[in-house]
């Protein structure tokens, strides 16, 4: 897809869902001589999700299990408790989702990495994929990130969206 179609795509955009592992991250755990594990997160990160939501578009992590690190994270990024779901059934919650909301398959952005995702992928308005994301969510993404996982991908997307909605001059000037 080209960029003006996805351009096209972003515009509707009122909700992003972002995978976590592979999108927020690097997909590289970290062990220290105790066992005890961390991961790499982009503060990047931190002003696109800041930005999307100043800019009223709802922002949600969708991973397996939430971790606590999870939970820091989101603190740091500004992303609410309620917002981070934990589940590997990503379509039922994505259906609870709408009702809870009234927001309708298009009005949706996913950012995913890998098999797990395709499925919510195919089916939101708006499919986003790292540059380092598998071979299958970068075919069937509307757009892929330059940045890879871990590495601003949310910053970059965030911005993509903002332009598109035409709203990423009104965000600047907020910060500035």
């Amino acid at each position: 897809m080209g960029r003006e179609e996805a351009a096209e795509k972003a515009k509707k955009v009122k909700f992003v869902i972002l995978d976590i592992h592979g999108v927020l991250t690097d997909c590289v755990l970290y062990y220290a001589q105790d066992g005890t594990k961390s991961e790499c997160f982009s503060l990047h990160d931190s002003l696109g999700c800041k930005a999307l939501m100043e800019s009223g578009i709802g922002v949600s992590f969708l991973t397996s299990k939430i971790t606590r690190t999870d939970e820091q994270v989101a603190k740091i990024y500004g992303v609410p408790l309620d917002k981070l779901w934990g589940t590997s059934a990503k379509m039922s919650k994505l259906d609870e989702f709408e009702k809870e909301s009234g927001l309708t398959d298009g009005d949706f952005c996913y950012v995913g990495d890998e098999m797990i995702d395709l499925g919510i992928m195919k089916r939101v308005g708006f499919s986003v994929a790292p540059s380092d994301g598998s071979v299958e969510a970068r075919q069937i993404a509307d757009y892929v990130t330059s940045a890879g996982g871990g590495k601003g991908v949310v910053r970059e997307l965030a911005e993509f969206i903002l332009k598109a909605q035409g709203k990423w001059e009104s965000f600047i000037e907020k910060i500035i």
